[in-house]
Order: structure tokens, then sequence, then C-alpha cells
């Protein structure tokens, strides 16, 4: 029902179809026109050559009423003009009485003119076509040395005519159709040959938006006109190029990947250095004072925290890197986690973080690519964070959906990347840049949750990115 929606092989038949059909309106019309204005005149010259005859022949009778003069007059030209089909011919005198007729039982002599007749005339009208009853109402007016001293009136069939022109208009009706259905036919399979080639590109282009491009195949482009195969070659070139591009952004994003983790894993080293310091510390006290009770206590107690420290730390990366298939879902304390991993790089820049979790329940989401998400989103306002400033973190939680919220007070992300961040299906990453990488992969993890990234510059200084996720349907009530 939308005619702009339909595809351009369809619209073009329709539209030659239309013009058709314009066409032959006006042409039928102007036939039809023609034709008729023809059929008038031959009966107006037919009619009036009985008319002048009769008249001139009836004029003395006229003058002097003798009825059957007038009558075998009628009578005489009705054989003589056997051209037309003539109903009745009544002649009247000046007093709009009738003279004679040649039905004289339907208009008696001395009785006046049915007013229905004289109405069907108006002033000035000789002639008057009746295409409902199928005659032609025609007067004539007597004229004798200047005076009016009757007239005739007549009525004449003209169903043949009528009938005629029936023909012609079916005649034309049935041309123009068969010739608009053949035209929008031959049309149609014109623009389908023509356009095949524009349907092949276009669904290699779908395909291409759905993450699969393929290049056309060779003997396709040999099958197309010179014009289209030039432009299928050139876009297996352009696929060439892009495909090239992508494997180059899925290196370049695996180095970054690789990038952070040596730097998370050198900051878990440090973490982990620290308390081995303390405890190493404390183990040469007992060695060398070991007899001491105080002494023992404050090394037991030192050791004590020093392995607290490591056990948190490893069971934080075990939680964030864990492969298990049956994770139960997403717990505040697995969040609390990522904390720990990026203590290291916090104390390094000396940022000031804000820590803010509103989560207390289990989520029945998918825990690993979230929190693989959030830390990369972490590791990335870290970097892009000038040392001393502020870094914060919030997560929300409401009956339809979490947020994730990451703000540094760094130099802001590019448009470009922002643009890409919100845009849905925006495809492949950007790679001007090595930092879009990292947003790329964030963006996968996200849509693959039929999540929304949100990026905006509070107060104009810095980046604050936003992952909403909802939560499953089913769920909800439980959530609540």
């Amino acid at each position: 029902m939308r005619p702009w929606t339909w595809p351009f092989a369809v619209k073009a038949p329709v539209l030659v179809a239309l013009l058709m059909i314009t066409v032959s309106a006006v042409l039928t019309e102007g036939v039809l026109s023609r034709f008729t204005s023809t059929q008038e005149e031959h009966l107006d010259q037919l009619t009036g050559a009985y008319l002048d005859g009769l008249s001139s022949s009836i004029l003395p009778q006229v003058l002097r009423e003798d009825v059957w003069e007038v009558f075998d007059a009628l009578d005489r030209a009705s054989r003589l003009y056997k051209g037309l089909d003539i109903v009745w011919t009544t002649v009247i005198g000046d007093d709009g009485l009738v003279i004679a007729s040649s039905k004289p039982l339907q208009f008696p002599a001395k009785t006046e003119l049915p007013a229905s007749i004289a109405s069907s005339l108006p002033a000035g009208q000789q002639m008057v076509f009746d295409a409902v009853t199928g005659t032609a109402h025609i007067r004539r007016t007597l004229i004798y040395q200047g005076h009016n001293i009757g007239a005739i009136y007549a009525d004449i069939r003209i169903a043949s005519l009528l009938h005629e022109r029936s023909n012609v208009l079916l005649t034309l009706l049935a041309t123009n159709v068969a010739l608009t259905i053949l035209l929008a036919g031959l049309g149609y399979w014109l623009v389908r040959r023509m356009v095949a080639p524009i349907q092949i590109l276009s669904k290699h282009l779908d395909a291409g938006s759905e993450g699969t491009v393929e290049p056309i195949a060779e003997d396709i482009c040999i099958q197309a006109g010179s014009e289209f195969g030039r432009l299928f070659h050139r876009y297996n070139a352009l696929i060439g190029v892009v495909n090239e591009r992508e494997l180059l952004a899925s290196k370049l994003a695996e180095e970054e990947r690789l990038s952070s983790l040596g730097r998370l894993a050198a900051g878990v080293a440090h973490e982990i250095n620290n308390p081995l310091g303390g405890m190493l510390n404390a183990t040469d006290s007992l060695k060398r004072y070991g007899d001491r009770q105080a002494v023992r206590d404050t090394s037991v107690r030192l050791i004590e925290q020093g392995l607290t420290g490591i056990g948190d730390l490893v069971r934080s990366m075990l939680v964030i890197y864990r492969a298990d298939k049956a994770e139960p879902g997403l717990r505040a304390r697995d969040i609390d986690d990522l904390r720990l991993l990026i203590h290291a790089e916090i104390k390094r820049k000396r940022l000031n973080l804000e820590w803010h979790n509103g989560l207390s329940d289990v989520l029945p989401l998918r825990g690993a690519p979230i929190r693989d998400a959030i830390l990369n989103l972490l590791l990335n306002a870290i970097s892009a964070s000038p040392e001393g400033s502020n870094l914060k973190f919030e997560a929300v939680l409401d009956s339809q959906r979490v947020s994730f919220a990451v703000a540094d007070q760094g130099p802001g992300l590019p448009e470009a990347a922002k643009s890409y961040l919100q845009r849905p299906n925006a495809g492949r990453a950007p790679i001007d840049q090595r930092s879009g990488l990292g947003l790329w992969m964030i963006k996968r993890l996200i849509e693959d949750m039929g999540g929304e990234i949100h990026a905006s510059a509070p107060d104009g200084i810095g980046t604050c990115i936003e992952l909403l996720i909802p939560l499953p349907q089913q769920e909800l009530r439980h959530v609540a």
C-alpha cells in the first residue's frame, strides 16, 4: 500500500502502465470527441437538407393552412429521405396550433403542441441530442417575407449512431488495455534485466552490513555489462581493502588486549610483591627473635595479613577470568573484585577513586562479559586520566535494567569514537586511533547482551561512559 517502498523493478513497469493509461485516456477522449463531432455534423447536414426541402415545399400551404397539402408534403418527404430514421414530423402555425403531422393521432390538427416538445428545444437551438431516449429533436422556423409563419418540429432516431459510438469506445478501450498490459510486461522484463546487477550488488552490501563481506564471483563480473563489470571489479577491490582493514583491526585489538593484560599483570605482581616483602621480613624476625612472644605475635599477624591480601587478589583474578560455564550470575562481590585488580594502577597515578556499587543480590546476567567490559573501561579511564585527578565508578540497579558508569577527567573521547560507540550496528571498529579498539571490544560485549552504550562529557570535562544492560523479563519480579 506504500508505492515508494516497492522495488524499482516493480515501480518502473507500474509507472509505464500509468503513463499508458493516461495517454490512452487522452487519446480516447480526443478520438471520441472528434467522432461525435463528425456524426453530429453529418446528421446536421442531412436534417438541414430535409428541413430545407420540406419548408420550401409547404410554405404556400402553411399560409393557406391547407392541412391535406401539408400532410401530403410530409408523407412525400419521409419517403424521399430514407437515410433519416424519422419518428414524426409536425408543422405548426404562427398561433402555435398544429397544422399537420405525420402522426395525426398523436398530434391532431388545431391542437397545441405538447409543452414537453417545445421545452426540449431551448430558444435559438435547432437540434438537441437525447442519449437517454436515443432521439434527436430538431426544429426549423418558417419565415415568409421576414415574418414568422410557423415552425417544423421533428424527432429522428439516432440509436444507430449511439451504438456505433459505443463500438468505437469499446474498440479503443480494448486496444489500449492490451497495449498497456503488453508494454507494462515488456517494461517489467526489461527493468528486471537492467537492475539484476544492482540487485546482486545490493545483496552483497546487505551481507556486508551483517558482518559477512564476500566478493562478487568472477563469472558474474564477466556476465555483467561493461559498466556493471567495472563496478563489480571496483567493489571487489574495496572488499579486499575492507577485509584487510578488519584483519588489521583484529590484530591491533588483540595487541591492545595483551597490553592491557600486561599492565594488569604488572599491577598484580606489584600488589603481591608488597605483602611478600612484609611476610619475608616477618619470617626473618621469627628466625632471629622467635623466642620472644611479642615478636611471634607481631610476625604471625603480619604473615596472616599478607596471606589474606594475596588470597583476596588471587580470588579476584579467578573470578574475573574463570571459564566456568555454569557461573551463577553477576554478584556485587564480582564487581568489587575489580577494584582490587586496578588498585596498583590507581596508586601508581595517584588517582582519587570514587566507588559506588549499588548491587546487592545476584543478577541473572552473564557475569564474565560484563566484568570484562567494565575492566576495559576502568583501564582506559586510568590510562586517559592525568595524575592526581578524580576517577568515578557507579553501579545502579532498577526493576528493568542495571547501569554501570565510569567517568574520568581526561582529554575526552574523540567525536568519531563517541559516534561509533552510540550508533547501533556500527560494524567495523575505527582504527585511526588505538584507543578505539578497546571501545570496540566493549561495544561487542554489550551489544551481544542487548545493551546500550551512552557517552557524554559532564560539565564539558573528561568522559563518562555508561553501560545499560536490560534484565531478563522473566526474572524481573525476583530481582525487584
